[in-house]
């Protein structure tokens, strides 16, 4: 009977484990080893690209809100100097006005008021000096008004007396060893100095900016 023929088998699995015991194979050990260093290539990618695109966000944004901040200012300087030109238009308009108001309107106000004030300026200072007369200097300009406000207090002893030197809205009242002066003259004087020195500088500004 002929021997059976014997042929040498390849099968990987039934081959003894190289080196150690349960120690795996040089090539699969390799393949492992490059697996994670390709892993972790992939992530150190990831991050730089994440890092990357985060700079490059925050760069962008900040650029955009220069851009806003810019042109934020620009648009506040244009409105400022829009205010401040109409501002200034207005108050040529009202100028005028108020100039005509303090120079005209004004002293017959004061002239009208004149007597009225008088009148209650002399009330306490009549009480102090206890029926004491009180002297009365008027301009004869004013002298019908005082006298016919002093008719409406026929208790207080007043001799009026004209003092041509004394403007229309001017009065001196003395008594015993002292004197008040009712000055609506100065009042006005002083309104017309106010008006002047504020619109001077805003008129010397809008020529310039004109």
């Amino acid at each position: 009977m002929a021997a059976r023929l014997r042929l040498e088998t390849f099968d990987l699995s039934a081959a003894p484990p190289a080196g150690a015991a349960g120690a795996p194979a040089p090539a699969a050990a390799a393949a492992a080893a490059g697996e994670v260093a390709g892993e972790e290539a992939r992530l150190e990618a990831f991050e730089a690209g994440y890092k990357a695109g985060w700079e490059d966000a925050v760069a962008a944004a900040e650029d955009d809100q220069g851009r806003l901040r810019a042109d934020l200012a620009r648009n506040l300087q244009a409105l400022s100097f829009t205010y401040h030109e109409a501002r200034g238009h207005v108050l040529q308009g009202l100028a005028p006005l108020l100039r005509e108001a303090v120079g005209r309107v004004l002293p017959v106000a004061a002239r009208g008021a004149i007597g009225a004030l008088v009148a209650e300026t002399l009330r306490p200072i009549a009480e102090r000096c206890a029926g004491a007369p009180v002297t009365v200097l008027v301009s004869p300009a004013s002298r019908a008004a005082v006298e016919a406000a002093l008719a409406l207090e026929p208790g207080l002893p007043v001799a009026i007396v004209e003092e041509p030197t004394l403007g229309a809205g001017q009065v001196y009242l003395r008594f015993g060893g002292g004197e008040t002066l009712v000055d609506l003259d100065g009042a006005t004087a002083a309104i017309a100095a106010a008006v002047e020195d504020y619109f001077h500088p805003e008129e010397e500004a809008s020529r310039r900016h004109g």
